[in-house]
């Protein structure tokens, strides 16, 4: 297994962890926007982690490759701060928090190192 594929598994389950989060957040009647954002940079419909690793693996380009591996680890990042402040305001528990976050930092870390790596192939 190539590290696309296992960041492409980690995005997929982490999809899923995310769509029952916002199911949980929808039932216990929180507000929409941000069970609606959660849920866009979570899983996206439009510009998502996992989509975006699956369109990378079909890159025309290094280049097209590598902006659609960003976009993803850019996504990690919105998705760490909703996460950050449904901890805040305790829409979410400790325990919640620390499963979401571990996940979603492990597949950022994984994306930064492919950004970084395919960037420096790109430029040398």
């Amino acid at each position: 297994m190539n590290k696309q594929d296992t960041v492409m598994e980690k995005s997929k389950r982490f999809a899923v962890h995310i769509m029952q989060l916002v199911e949980y957040l929808a039932r216990n009647k929180r507000p929409f926007f941000i069970v609606q954002q959660i849920g866009k940079s979570g899983t996206s419909i439009g510009t998502s982690i996992g989509a975006n690793i699956v369109e990378a693996e079909h890159a025309i380009s290094k280049k097209d490759f590598l902006l659609k591996m960003y976009i993803s680890y850019k996504e990690c990042n919105e998705t760490l701060y909703w996460l950050d402040l449904l901890k805040e305001i305790r829409y979410i528990s400790e325990e919640q928090y620390d499963f979401m976050k571990k996940q979603c930092v492990e597949i950022e870390k994984m994306l930064a190192a492919i950004t970084r790596t395919t960037k420096s192939r790109i430029n040398s």
